[in-house]
């Protein structure tokens, strides 16, 4: 933004997950789709790309339990580049099992590679497997042994490598040899095509926005290869899990069933597990929303039998101390605090302490009265407005569901326009005076609820499943969003 401050100057961005891409079967990818939506992007005055969580999914496709905090899910490599040098050969796509087609073609890829003899390639994969061992040989394991078993967690394994005891690891590398150098090749084929996707986005002004859940998944490489770092039992299962109390979004909270950090422990080690994570976010994305930011400062404990977030309760979490950590490695750090949901003054007074922009999103700001901290009146300049997030329903949708009281109040503020929703509500987040402005893909194409992307405490279904397609853009919007964004000043 001119005259300084977090963002340098005004910004305009699109929050659109990696998968709703178009092009092949199942999910979005690295290829010539994505670079082809950064030149949209680009070419509409928008210079930042949001995205969800890139990490490996669960079965449920859920990118903030993810199987990793560091790799790369290995559906988002395109299979496109790897026919193009010869690995493999253009075949036509299934309209079924497309994960499990597009895993067969990457271990043929990788033997298609053997049979070229590409030792370039098998060179600068060598020195990627040296430069990211820290985690990438816990993972590659952990991959291999939870195939084997059929995709059994962790915690159900033989207690020989649950514990992960050394001879028994030394056996399952020996045994798992393929299947390791398998995983460790996909990992090497998506940073190499993200650092291809990154360069682009570089070229055409694009900056890439990433998302850092502050939990891990239970069933993840990181929990099994660190346990002391977790509040875990003996066989490995947690003690207590995260989520939220009541909310918004649910009567009886979200109990999201990720283990709690032993917090003294990482301290104690100086943070060093959660700063090689950063590391990780930081070679991918120029800004890094730090998800559920509030439990820096104090976090809901569940307890793990409970059913339901009802009985948890508030312990508090050294936010400042690893905030402090981050800044001594990092310096000042592009994280974004998202200080949505039951925010306290301490939650305020950690995200100044470290000058964090937060989060303001658009259909939170109209069920109160003028005093409600998400109007466009209380924004202020270091911060990031938003229409809704993955997690809201579409602003169409949104709008439709209001009760009459509340969308009169809607009018009222945003002066009676005369467009149709969503666009009074992507105005009020460009003319915003906060330095960027976030827009989901879902409302530049003024979809109803059928296209949300995720509906929080609802386990499976649609969620995270949602694509469009290039067809969908309405004729004239490119140039729409391109004078928007010079009008508001973002372009």
């Amino acid at each position: 933004m001119s005259g300084g401050g977090f963002w340098q100057r005004r910004r305009a961005g699109v929050l659109a997950h990696l998968s709703s891409l178009p092009g092949e079967a199942g999910s979005g990818s690295l290829g010539r789709h994505a670079h082809g939506f950064i030149d949209w992007l680009a070419d509409a005055g928008f210079s930042v790309w949001q995205m969800l969580p890139l990490g490996p999914t669960h079965d449920d496709l859920c990118p903030y339990q993810t199987l990793s905090v560091h790799a790369g899910d290995a559906r988002f490599i395109d299979q496109e580049a790897l026919e193009a040098v010869g690995w493999l050969p253009r075949e036509p796509q299934p309209s079924h099992a497309p994960r499990r087609w597009r895993q067969e073609r990457l271990c043929r890829a990788r033997a298609g590679r053997a049979a070229a003899g590409d030792e370039a390639s098998m060179a600068e994969e060598a020195a990627f497997r040296q430069r990211h061992a820290h985690w990438l040989e816990d993972y590659a394991l952990y991959v291999a042994l939870r195939r084997e078993k059929g995709e059994a967690p962790w915690w159900e394994w033989p207690t020989a490598e649950r514990d992960r005891e050394e001879a028994a690891l030394a056996a399952a590398r020996e045994r798992l040899a393929d299947a390791i150098d398998q995983a460790v090749f996909e990992q090497f084929l998506f940073f190499s095509q993200w650092e291809a996707l990154r360069r682009h986005a570089g070229e055409r002004g694009v900056a890439l926005f990433g998302d850092m859940p502050l939990f891990v998944a239970h069933d993840s490489a990181d929990v099994w290869a660190h346990r002391d770092y977790f509040q875990l039992d003996e066989a490995g299962r947690p003690r207590t899990v995260a989520g939220v109390p009541p909310d918004y979004f649910s009567d009886t909270g979200q109990r999201w069933g990720n283990p709690h950090y032993e917090w003294a422990r990482m301290q104690a080690d100086g943070f060093h597990w959660w700063l090689d994570r950063l590391a990780t976010q930081l070679e991918l994305f120029d800004f890094v929303r730090l998800d559920h930011f509030r439990g820096l400062a104090a976090y809901w404990s569940i307890p793990a039998e409970a059913e339901t977030a009802r009985n948890g309760q508030w312990v508090p979490a050294p936010g400042r101390a690893f905030l402090a950590a981050v800044a001594d490695r990092f310096g000042r750090v592009p994280l974004v605090a998202e200080d949505l949901g039951f925010i306290t003054e301490d939650v305020e007074a950690l995200r100044d302490t470290f000058g964090l922009p937060g989060m303001k999103v658009l259909h939170f700001a109209f069920d109160s009265d003028a005093d409600n901290p998400y109007l466009p009146h209380h924004h202020v300049r270091d911060g990031a407005v938003y229409t809704g997030t993955h997690d809201n329903d579409t602003t169409v949708g949104w709008y439709q569901g209001l009760d009459p009281v509340v969308a009169e109040r809607v009018a009222a503020y945003l002066g009676y326009p005369g467009e149709e929703m969503p666009w009074p509500l992507i105005r009020a987040a460009l003319a915003s005076v906060a330095g960027l402005a976030v827009v989901p893909m879902q409302d530049l194409l003024a979809l109803d609820s059928d296209h949300r992307m995720n509906i929080p405490g609802v386990a499976g279904g649609d969620n995270w499943r949602w694509r469009f397609q290039w067809e969908w853009l309405p004729e004239g919007l490119q140039q729409r969003m391109a004078e928007m964004n010079r009008l508001y000043g973002r372009g």
